[in-house]
Parts: structure tokens; sequence; C-alpha cells
């Protein structure tokens, strides 16, 4: 087991630095534009502990609340103050606004491809056996994690789908499996049971492909593509749910609870994954370490990276829809609607936030295992 003390500091870190992050890119799009910067500030805004240093005129400081940090511009919302983020010129604004949400998502390829380059790519042409469950047909009948599978009944299988619909085809019925292992062809006879849930599969196996190192265009490519996937996949969300694809409980909003919940059972997953490698015997295929914590951090990035870019008054995406009309009508909107807008929008969004942090207590949402 992972001590909770350990979990919280790989959230701190994670969850700070995806923030952290985010401010940067704020930060270093306003220095291009030369727009001044008051404060960058490592932490939440709230009680300053220290000030570090002053750099060109942007005091570094700490705060009480350690989780990732924020910008202070000068003159952000007040266009009558010289060299401040709302005096300047539309477009210098617009790129300062898109900084910090393209800093997430440059953060989620990083992170996708760092993945796609520890665990290879898939080669297709013949299925793996990634995972098997506590107490299945499979681990009763001798698989183990890392066999290759060649046949079912004598059918060859190169495809995980073919395999599945090989097995579901003879329920409650014995079949005879050949796999590859060290090597070496063994025959193993299991009997895939209908009374297993769907969740659980009927041999409680988990089939994927034999992977092979990825190329270093493999890995930036692939993450790139997992991170649009990821993206377009979020912005498809409320579509699903007015369709019914998804069910509302499965689309539910989480707070820091349930992000600490995640991290725990990434944690705990990882941590686990590496312990049973370690205690592989001798002549056997040791299980691949998981990588859950690092998937989920990607997965966040992105998550944090789309919502920051939704046209929603008091984040980044309504504050792009206020600059817009200046940029295409050559007309701005008076900076005091805007500033109203967003003032009563961050009170609804900090209302939220701390309605779906209670319900995180009150009914905590259902974490999957993965």
């Amino acid at each position: 087991m992972v001590s909770g003390f350990v979990t919280l500091v790989v959230f701190i870190l994670a969850l700070g630095g995806m923030i952290f992050l985010h401010e940067l890119g704020h930060f270093i799009a306003a220095r291009w534009a030369g727009i001044e910067v008051e404060e960058f500030g490592f932490g939440l805004p709230s009680k300053k502990l220290v000030t570090l240093f002053t750099w060109q005129g942007t005091e570094f400081t700490i705060h009480a609340l350690p989780l990732g940090g924020f910008v202070r511009p000068k003159g952000e919302n007040d266009p009558n103050v010289p060299g401040g983020l709302a005096a300047a010129n539309p477009w210098k604004r617009l790129v300062v606004l898109f900084a910090g949400p393209l800093m997430n998502l440059l953060t989620a390829i990083v992170v996708f491809s760092l993945l796609i380059s520890f665990e290879g790519v898939p080669v297709p042409g013949k299925v793996k056996i990634d995972s098997v469950s506590e107490n299945s047909p499979a681990q009763q009948a001798g698989i183990q994690a890392g066999d290759v599978l060649l046949s079912i009944n004598g059918q060859g299988v190169t495809e995980t789908s073919a395999a599945i619909a090989i097995i579901r085809q003879n329920l409650d019925q014995p079949v005879e499996l050949l796999v590859e292992r060290n090597g070496e062809q063994v025959t193993i006879t299991a009997t895939p049971l209908s009374s297993r849930k769907a969740s659980e599969g009927a041999l409680g196996v988990a089939l994927g492909y034999p992977t092979r190192q990825a190329t270093f265009i493999e890995s930036v490519s692939g993450g790139t593509l997992v991170t649009g996937i990821q993206a377009a996949s979020i912005v498809y969300l409320p579509v699903a749910l007015i369709q019914g694809a998804i069910a509302p409980e499965n689309a539910r909003i989480i707070g820091f609870k349930g992000i600490f919940d995640l991290f725990d059972m990434a944690v705990e997953e990882d941590v686990t994954s590496r312990q049973e490698a370690a205690a592989a015997p001798a002549g056997t295929v040791a299980p691949d370490p998981t990588n859950w914590t690092l998937s989920l951090i990607g997965i966040l990035s992105v998550s944090l990276g789309v919502m920051n870019l939704l046209p929603i008054p008091a984040l980044d995406g309504g504050r792009i829809l206020f600059t817009l009309p200046e940029i295409l009508f050559r007309k701005r909107i008076p900076p005091q609607w805007e500033n109203t807008v967003n003032g009563v929008a961050m009170l609804m969004l900090i209302g939220l936030m701390l309605f779906v942090n209670i319900m995180d207590f009150v009914d905590p949402a259902q974490i999957p295992t993965p």
C-alpha cells in the first residue's frame, strides 16, 4: 500500500505544476509582448510569505497555499494604465490569453510522447496477454502476463477483436490456447465463464499487442495525436451527453478531492505493478509496469488547457471572446462591461467549484480501476 502522504506529494507537485506552467505561459507571452508583469507568485494568491527576488520589474514571490502559481500583469483590467495588459493592442492581448492554455497542451504532448517512448508502439499481427486477473479462469489455467496468443481452438489470431469473438463463442466450454512464452510454444486449456461480469472478461485477461521501441518522430507525432484526441473528446462531451451516448454519471465534474482520489488510484497501481515486476520469478516474463500517474497528468493537462479556452467569462476563453470584436470590427467592448461580466462570472465559478468540492465528500465519484 502507498501512504496517503506520498499521494499527497504527487498530487501537489502534479496539479501545482500544471497550474504553474499555465501561468508561466502567460508570463512568457506578456514579456514577449512588452507588457509589464508586477508579480509572478508561486502558490495560489493568498498571504505572501516571502519575496524571492525582483527581475525587470517583476516581483517573484512565494505564497501560503503551495499549489501552482499566478501572474499579476500591470493594468490587467484598466486600459488607462500605460504598459499594462488592458492597454495593449488586441493582438498582443490575444497572444497572452492563448499562451496559458497552449502551455498546458504542449505539456500534454510532452507527457504523452514520453509515455509512447516508454511503452513503445504496437506491432500488429500478434496478440499479447497484457494482464491476468486474480482468481480468474485464465490464472487458474496457468496463463501468464506477457504470453503471446497464437491460436484459440486451432484458429490463428492476429487481432484482439478476433480473439475476443472466439472466446465469446465458447462460453462455459474448455478452449485450447496456444501461446508463446520465452521463445517456446505452450498449450493451455481454459474455460471462459458466462457468469463473470462483462467488465471482468470471461477469461479474465487484458489483451493488447507486442510493442517495439518508438522512434523520436513516432513518439512526438503519437503524443500530438493523443493530445488532439483527448481535446476533441472534451469538446464533444456536451454533445455526447445530449445525444445520450454518455450517461450523466460518467461525465461528472470532480474537484480537488476527486482528482486526489484519481492520483491515489494511479500511484497505487503504478507502485504495485513495479513491485510485481521486481518479484517475478527468474525465467518468467515480468509484467510490464503501468504508467497511470503519467497518463493522468497528461489527461489533466489537456483538460486544463481546453477548459480554459471555453468561451466562459472570467476564463481565458471568455476574455478572448471579449477581444475578438476589437479585432474583427475595430470596436472595443467597454472595459467596464467586460470587468462587470468577468467579475460576476468569477463569483459564479467560485460558487460552482465550492459545490463540486463539497459533493466530492457528500457523494464521492466512483473511480474506475484500471
